[in-house]
């Protein structure tokens, strides 16, 4: 969303989670730069500090540290308390925050595969229902959700709830789309590949993912560049990149008994123990 004075002629105000490195830095960065004044969401509280300033220094928006934890239940609630305390509410929200669990699904710990499920389904959607109500009511505002390429691909084993949760960020997108687009506000799902950041790492898969063809890769910039500008188009669903367009018309058009052994021949590359 374009940045525009709110009533109060001040900047509209973008909620980033995820925001301390990779595609939810480059998002911060990029709104800032429209002059747009950005929250801050992630658990480093030492990076968001350094990021903040840095948007200070760069753009002169208003940048609001909020450190959390969103695998924590009451996290939506305390960051839009604090967001509220200063007088502000959320015209643009992006659902970026997210980590992957590389292992067979009954090999890991289910409290990591809860908070995995809080952080990028639960907690989103609780981001979204408290946004979206104020977003109405001044008939202007927008929500980024980031899915993935996968959310295209059928299941692959140790990678079990990732496409399943980036699936159901595309759902949600297009569903509420449907709901608000006749409210003034603007929905998109943005669904990057293989994107240079620090998830991998997070992931334990670092070494791995250096495996995939260079030609593959994406930069943070230009994931949170084209979900911005597609979103401003009005556009639902934004695919980064010629390769994930590619690859996802062939997910979705050519039959699953073609596609399903290819993606999980290739899944079983990216996996972490059994």
């Amino acid at each position: 969303m374009t940045a525009k004075p709110n009533r109060d002629e001040r900047p509209p105000l973008a909620l980033v989670t995820g925001a301390s490195s990779g595609i939810g830095a480059a998002f911060a960065r990029a709104y800032a730069q429209r002059g747009t004044d950005i929250a801050l969401v992630a658990r480093r509280a030492d990076r968001l500090n350094r990021l903040a300033d840095e948007l200070t220094r760069r753009h002169s928006v208003k940048a609001i540290v909020l450190p959390a934890d969103l695998s924590d239940a009451d996290a939506p609630d305390s960051i839009l308390r604090e967001i509220a305390a200063q007088g502000r509410k959320v015209d643009i929200l992006v659902n970026n925050a997210g980590f992957g669990v590389p292992q067979d699904f009954s090999h890991a710990p289910w409290e990591r595969h809860r908070d995995f499920l809080m952080v990028s389904v639960v907690n989103a959607c609780a981001l979204t229902y408290a946004a979206v109500p104020g977003m109405i009511a001044q008939r202007r505002g927008a929500v980024i959700n980031v899915s993935s390429i996968t959310a295209f691909s059928p299941g692959a084993a140790g990678h079990t709830l990732y496409p399943a949760a980036k699936s159901f960020a595309l759902k949600f997108s297009l569903s509420l789309d449907a709901e608000l687009r006749e409210h003034g506000v603007r929905v998109t799902a943005v669904c990057p590949g293989f994107t240079r950041t620090e998830f991998h790492e997070a992931s334990g898969m670092a070494a791995l993912m250096e495996q995939a063809p260079r030609h593959f890769w994406t930069s943070a910039e230009a994931v949170a560049d084209a979900a911005i500008a597609g979103n401003e188009r009005g556009k639902v669903v934004v695919i980064p990149g010629w390769h994930n367009k590619l690859a996802a018309a062939l997910m979705k058009y050519l039959p699953d008994s073609v596609v399903t052994p290819i993606i999980r021949a290739g899944a079983a590359k990216y996996r972490i123990g059994e």
